[in-house]
């Protein structure tokens, strides 16, 4: 084969790979790469118009597509702008594949111009990454990026290219399948793991199913498979944060999200089982609350591909490293072979009903005045029929998403958990439309967040994508505010929104369709409208200013010590609901 430029190996990388979309903003350090993607004509580029947009808007194409998502950015403040897409990425185990351009390798060193060190600043916030020295190494290079980035825990992968080793010519030759050295991650429990896990569920009085993202993260199939594995067990299931729409809301199995923000009856089922199985979960601060104080009657089992989630932050009694869907499959198996009967729950279920009795996520209403929670309901009623992908910014509003936006298939639920990200909700619903163009995607924003990244109206308007940006305008960062009223005698210390934009007149003028709902009696007519414009739409809802988000556990306290939306005045919970502790 004859040889190629640098950048022409790298285009042709990509098409090998299957990646159709490539979000990126050029710079001098990426020229030859945008003029051999130019000539290519088979990638399509979106120009954001913030490099860390690109990265969010990516993980909102792998999120709802299951395909990694690949950046494209100049060197120096390119790169370092997409160090915190980067890193929530990481956090989150979203599949992403960075391409930084770097100045010449004759030059590296010597802080040329739009120098940085792109390698050292993103050794820690990713699985890995790559100086690429000799355009002979490039084609290699990227296969094996790839390779990383999706296999076992997914994560983003960054790799640097100077700009001489875009314009040198070596031979491009595709690689086959990627054996690496030391990076093979185990995907298969061992048998006697899965027949003990198995005993140990049909032996456990009050099982409890706790799932995460890496149920979504193995494929549709392991949804599917967790809900085969809930029937025959006749556990209940809950689920953190990421792992929304792994399990179906709708199921009576289900006890919603846990944690911090989690509701009483999850909560307090976490705290009172005997057995709890985590899958695809990695027992993270927000789920455990006070760690002495967690699950302290349980056995625990966790199964995770990453070994190094495994006994990090909880010890268990039985680790299985594997992927979530094989561990499952493998599990529902045994179960059957053994002719396990399903196991008597009748009286867990009557505890759990009980907590369930408490309805922790009602919340009270007077008046025109639009509770954030209403809004929420409102929205899901007009929309669950279409199925809709829905992603958030970061605070309050991503919590009330969370509790009443039911979610009953995977990869629907797109949002900043680990590194929790404001402004990512827009960029990740212009990367989800562009994976899903025919898909309904509704971006639930506060009015603190979305000026995070709110100059990718643009961007949406440029590919004429009808995304709806669904704005919770409270008019303060509200889960600041809430925290300062709850530990700091209400100081609200530079938590109020000021000097706001007219969001509905900043839509028009980016060419979007604005619209304002100021009472609750305009809500479902004001969703509608929005509904009913086939192009991008901005909706400010104005609600409630000083509503708070309950159930809330405070940081440091234990699932016992929630507080309700009911006796929020107090801090504790009421005698009723202690009764059923």
């Amino acid at each position: 084969m004859a040889e190629q430029s640098g950048a022409d190996i790298l285009v042709e990388a990509l098409c090998d790979l299957g990646v159709e979309v490539v979000f990126g903003y050029p710079g001098g350090a990426v020229l030859p790469i945008y003029d051999a993607m130019f000539r290519s004509g088979r990638i399509k580029h979106i120009l954001v118009r913030h490099e860390q947009a690109a990265t969010h808007a990516a993980e909102g194409y792998a999120r709802s597509t299951g395909k990694p998502g690949v950046v494209l950015v100049t060197s120096g403040p390119g790169a370092t702008n997409a160090v915190t897409g980067i890193t929530d990425a990481l956090l989150d185990s979203i599949p992403m594949v960075v391409i930084t351009g770097q100045v010449p390798t004759g030059l590296i060193g010597t802080d040329a111009f739009q120098e940085a060190d792109t390698v050292g600043i993103t050794r820690h916030c990713t699985k890995h990454n790559y100086l690429v020295k000799d355009p002979a190494r490039l084609g290699p290079v990227i296969h094996e990026a790839f390779h990383i980035a999706t296999s076992g825990r997914p994560g983003p992968v960054v790799i640097d290219i100077p700009k001489d080793v875009q314009v040198a010519t070596a031979r491009y030759t595709k690689p086959g399948a990627i054996q690496h050295k030391t990076y093979r991650p185990q995907v298969k429990a061992r048998p006697s793991e899965i027949e003990q896990v198995v005993d140990m569920l049909a032996a456990a009085e009050r099982p409890i199913l706790y799932t995460g993202g890496g149920v979504i993260n193995a494929g549709p199939a392991a949804s599917q498979l967790l809900r085969e594995l809930a029937k025959v067990t006749g556990a209940p299931v809950t689920s953190t944060l990421m792992g929304l729409g792994a399990f179906p809301a709708s199921s009576p199995q289900f006890l919603g999200m846990l944690g911090m923000h989690g509701t009483f009856e999850a909560n307090m089922a976490m705290n009172q089982a005997d057995l709890v199985v985590a899958i695809g979960s990695r027992f993270d601060d927000r789920v455990t609350g006070r760690l002495d104080a967690f699950s302290p009657t349980s056995r625990k089992v966790h199964i995770d591909i990453d070994r190094s989630s495994v006994n990090k932050n909880v010890r268990v009694d039985l680790a299985i490293i594997a992927d979530a869907g094989h561990a499952m499959e493998d599990m529902i198996r045994v179960w059957k072979a053994r002719q396990h009967p399903r196991p008597d729950t009748r009286e867990w279920w009557r505890r759990i009903e009980g907590w369930r009795a408490v309805k922790c996520l009602d919340f009270p209403e007077a008046g025109e005045e639009i509770m954030p929670q209403r809004a929420i309901r409102a929205l899901f009623e007009a929309t669950h029929a279409r199925n809709p992908i829905i992603t958030t910014e970061v605070g309050q509003h991503q919590m009330w998403a969370a509790q009443h936006f039911g979610f009953d298939a995977p990869n629907k639920w797109l949002t900043s958990g680990g590194l929790g990200t404001m402004g990512y909700g827009l960029p990740a619903a212009i990367g989800a439309q562009l994976g899903n163009p025919k898909a309904l995607v509704i971006d639930i924003a506060g009015e603190a967040s979305i000026q995070m990244n709110i100059q990718e109206l643009a961007t949406a308007t440029q590919y004429r994508l009808p995304v709806k940006i669904f704005i919770l305008n409270n008019e303060y960062m509200g889960m600041v505010r809430q925290w300062q009223e709850l530990t700091y005698e209400s100081r609200y210390a530079e938590s109020y929104s000021d000097s706001l934009p007219d969001f509905v007149k900043l839509g028009e003028a980016y060419g979007w369709k604005g619209i304002r709902i100021e009472a609750r009696d305009a809500l479902e007519d004001g969703i509608q409208a929005m509904l009913d414009h086939d192009g991008p739409v901005i909706v400010d809802c104005r609600v409630a200013k000083l509503a708070n988000c309950f159930p809330m556990i405070p940081s440091g306290a234990a699932h016992t010590d929630m507080i309700l939306q009911a006796n929020e005045v107090s801090g504790t919970m009421d005698d009723e609901a202690k009764a059923l502790v």
